[in-house]
């Protein structure tokens, strides 16, 4: 998609690509501002390659009017999410709650494998399934 991206930026020219710069921008930053632990290095340098080529095609001026929009529009996504998260924790205690002891019984599972990755010798005790206990509602 982003060698696409590329080449329609480039077929259509300076001044045809201009109102669609936001849009063609948009995953190409998100590519480059991710930090996913399974990330292709060859996608963000394919990324960094194309926003070179439309800075070259565009002009320093306009490109940066748009990255910075984009950038902006990232920004203000990312902290409607976290207000909504927080405003769902008020809102309904009972999920934040379970999805609390998610995140912990997680961080517990990865503490272990971690252990175990280090010291071969060393088995960590697995929680064992209690499929009734685990439906059971958590007060």
């Amino acid at each position: 998609i982003f060698k696409f991206l590329g080449a329609i930026s480039v077929d259509l020219g300076q001044d045809r690509i201009k109102p669609y710069l936001p849009t063609i921008l948009t995953p190409l930053y998100r590519e480059l501002n991710s930090n996913y632990a399974e990330q292709d290095p060859t996608l963000k340098n394919l990324s960094q390659e194309i926003i070179e080529l439309l800075k070259k095609l565009v002009g320093l001026e306009a490109f940066s009017l748009a990255f910075s929009s984009v950038q902006k529009q990232a920004n203000q996504k990312r902290a409607m999410r976290k207000k909504q998260r927080a405003l769902q924790t008020v809102a309904n205690p009972d999920i934040a709650a379970r999805r609390k002891l998610k995140r912990h019984k997680n961080k517990a599972e990865t503490r272990k494998r971690k252990i175990e990755s280090l010291r071969p010798m060393y088995k960590a005790k697995r929680h064992r399934s209690h499929a009734l206990k685990d439906l059971a509602m958590v007060e």
